[in-house]
């Protein structure tokens, strides 16, 4: 197709008459033009020499941006077979990293909209100019932004002193109109929308009632955008859909259900190459158990700036992973079950092969988590030996 079209550009100007698209009778190329040595490059062009120009040129470039493996290729590619295997190896690495790219992108939206909320409240207006620049990366980010904001809302509750009354208004109109933008994007949100939105507009409820509901919304929520990512990068990624259930099943008491949920996590993320994390903003903090919260506090005390916004090597102390988030969860599930000392020297063994896949830096919230997990297990194991 390409020959074909530059034989006819080449006829085209050797006749100096190149059609104009809306004026008739009029040409884009002057007669006083001298044409002949474009001409006679063009003449020269044949299907063969624009292939192998293409191949030089593009494709050989392309494969170089690919693994050592993708690129190796084409080192020879003196048949049509070997042509077509190392173009379609290029195609299937540029397709993976395709996903992989957005995957990248979609962590960092997560980042910088929690950044943000740290020295901005969210508000109806903010949260709808939040829902349609995400949804320009992904739209399932339009679930993990309504989920923040619900538990946002939830953590600016118990900072002012409102009637429960007022507090019910407020949140509902809030509610409302979070889950009706996000039913924009998710249609089969709809019906949750006008579920939230009868139970706070007309049901009588204390503060705390209101930021039990918000939190279960949030966590309903996040379980929804895990299973998007799970659809959608699970051949970049391992993820388990189900860690802030698990930490929401903790937090309420039910400690079976954590360990249950935690234990199946652990198992599918022990050697998993990449997973999920869990950001510790404020807005997450309010999920999570005490001595996660502490330890939070404890790092925040010894280095005030280790949880700076514009520092990329700060990234490692407000962020931990799925498999650590759930070994610390089984762990606490079992000391207040009071499980057998097998029980927890099976957990202290998984506990030790995470940390040396972690121990590359050995600051990261991520690492002193499970140092701190690993030596209150063994502290308990000590007391009832």
């Amino acid at each position: 197709m390409c020959v074909e079209l530059l034989n006819l550009f080449n006829d085209w100007l050797k006749n100096k008459s190149c059609p104009h698209y809306f004026v008739n009778d009029c040409s884009l190329i002057h007669t006083s033009l001298d044409v002949q040595i474009i001409t006679s490059h063009l003449e020269s062009i044949s299907e063969s020499r624009l292939s192998t120009w293409f191949i030089d040129n593009y494709l050989r470039k392309c494969a170089q941006l690919c693994h050592d493996r993708v690129s190796g290729l084409f080192d020879d590619v003196s048949t049509n077979m070997k042509l077509q295997n190392a173009v379609s190896a290029v195609v299937e690495w540029r397709l993976h990293s395709a996903v992989e790219d957005l995957y990248d992108e979609c962590v960092e939206a997560e980042h910088v909209i929690l950044c943000h909320l740290l020295d901005y409240s969210l508000t109806p207006h903010s949260c709808a100019y939040w829902i349609t620049t995400l949804a320009k990366i992904d739209e399932i980010l339009s679930v993990f932004i309504t989920a923040v904001a619900f538990l946002h809302v939830a953590n600016k509750i118990t900072e002012v002193d409102w009637n429960d009354n007022l507090v019910a208004a407020a949140v509902g109109k809030f509610v409302a109109d979070m889950l009706y933008l996000e039913s924009v994007y998710w249609p089969e949100c709809l019906q949750l929308t006008q579920r939230y939105k009868s139970t706070m507009l007309s049901a009588e409820l204390s503060t705390t009632e209101i930021i039990e509901l918000l939190q279960q919304s949030a966590v309903h929520h996040l379980a929804t955008y895990r299973q998007r990512q799970a659809q959608k990068f699970s051949s970049v990624v391992t993820i388990v859909t189900t860690d802030f259930e698990a930490l929401y099943a903790y937090k309420r008491g039910d400690y079976q259900q954590c360990l249950q949920l935690s234990t199946e996590n652990v198992h599918t993320l022990m050697y998993a190459k990449c997973m999920p994390t869990v950001l510790i903003f404020p807005e997450f903090i309010q999920l999570l158990d005490d001595d996660i919260v502490s330890l939070t506090a404890l790092t925040v005390i010894v280095n005030p700036n280790c949880r700076s916004k514009t520092d990329d090597d700060c990234t490692e102390y407000y962020r931990i992973t799925q498999l650590t988030l759930s070994l610390h969860l089984m762990t606490q599930c079992q000391l207040r079950m009071h499980h057998s000392v097998k029980h927890l020297s099976q957990t202290l063994s998984c506990i030790k092969l995470a940390r040396k896949r972690v121990a590359v830096n050995a600051k990261s919230l991520d690492h002193l988590t499970l140092k701190f997990t690993e030596r209150k297990a063994m502290v308990y194991l000590a007391s009832i030996v």
